[in-house]
């Protein structure tokens, strides 16, 4: 009897003790790809001034990240997304992901970073350019000059030297499809399916995605790969220096920046529609354009901050080559012909 009369003085009191939930406002999911990286001490910095933590969920590569922000838009995976690239952005702003945010910081951000001024439903937060890298050894010791466009890369001199990535796996061998499409064009006598099959005719290396282009291809890598050109990053020279220990006094890698070589790629982030901690979202947006993040970003992911005040890194300033007119195409015209011009690449070149 005294059993059951505790037993029920205990459901009353489980029953009038209130539920304590999680507070939302006090974690922030960021949804974002494989490639993002920032230091410890800037994500406990975030925490300290706005006692919100930070969790990272790693989504694939940026294609892959934005399918399943696509797919769950009704059940939203966090709260802010990062890593929606230009070639990809029309495709995020047509799906309506994003709660529009116009962050007071982007007065340090220059327009031409700005590809959705006016709606504000994403913010820049790095650039970085697709170009073509050169083993600088290799090039000296067999007497090859620089391509000085692309056309080059076709004549006898070159020929098996290239490596490049497949357009349909690999972010930087799409980054390089746009530039033989805005070089070439798609119709006339010579369109950038023609420029490819002179590729072909040269024997390029044709890898299915970055690392093994760069890591098992490139000579300069000391892999064993015996191609001197590759299609990789402006900021892999500061890479190659950073990383190598003695650190050397000159790059053993270069980019070639020449008008017409080189893709321009902006990464965006966004509040995702249905968070449920718009006001932590709106202040990481701050966070990743204010100069700490913002100085932070170029020895963690190896790209360029969009924030003018932002510092440099000594080895970016001393190895980085930036092209003066790297090629860009309209994020609308990517967004309405990406999956024509990837399967006729795909026909064309690899069937």
């Amino acid at each position: 009897m005294k059993r059951r009369l505790l037993a029920a003085v205990l459901c009353v009191m489980l029953a009038l003790t209130p539920v304590v939930a999680q507070d939302s406002s006090s974690t922030l999911t960021l949804v974002t790809h494989d490639s993002f990286s920032a230091s410890e001490e800037v994500l406990a910095a975030f925490t300290a001034e706005t006692g919100i933590t930070v969790e990272i969920l790693r989504s694939g590569d940026a294609g892959t990240m934005l399918n399943q922000s696509i797919l769950s838009k009704e059940n939203p995976l966090g709260d802010v997304l990062f890593g929606v690239d230009n070639t990809f952005l029309s495709r995020a702003l047509e799906a309506d992901l994003f709660i529009p945010y116009e962050s007071p910081l982007l007065e340090n951000v220059d327009e031409q970073f700005q590809l959705d001024a006016g709606e504000f439903r994403v913010t820049p937060v790095d650039y970085g350019d697709v170009c073509l890298n050169y083993d600088v050894a290799y090039l000296e010791a067999n007497g090859l000059p620089l391509p000085a466009r692309l056309q080059d890369l076709t004549q006898p001199e070159y020929a098996g030297l290239l490596a490049v990535q497949n357009p349909a796996t690999s972010s930087p061998g799409l980054a390089f499809l746009m530039v033989t499409i805005a070089v070439f064009g798609t119709e006339g006598d010579y369109t950038y399916l023609d420029y490819w099959q002179d590729l072909v005719a040269n024997d390029v290396y044709i890898a299915d995605d970055w690392s093994d282009a760069y890591y098992n291809q490139f000579s300069a890598t000391g892999n064993g790969g015996n191609r001197p050109l590759v299609v990789s990053y402006a900021s892999s020279p500061p890479a190659e220096v950073f990383f190598r220990d003695p650190q050397p006094e000159t790059a053993p890698t270069g980019s070639i920046v020449a008008d017409g070589t080189c893709f321009r790629q902006i990464e965006f982030v966004g509040i995702l529609q249905g968070t449920d901690n718009l006001e932590g979202a709106q202040q990481w947006v701050d966070f990743m354009l204010g100069q700490q993040f913002q100085s932070d970003m170029p020895l963690q992911m190896f790209v360029f901050p969009v924030n003018a005040a932002a510092a440099l890194p000594e080895v970016f300033a001393q190895f980085a080559a930036l092209p003066a007119n790297p090629v860009s195409l309209p994020a609308d015209e990517i967004d309405s012909n990406r999956e024509q011009w990837i399967q006729e690449w795909t026909e064309t070149i690899l069937r």
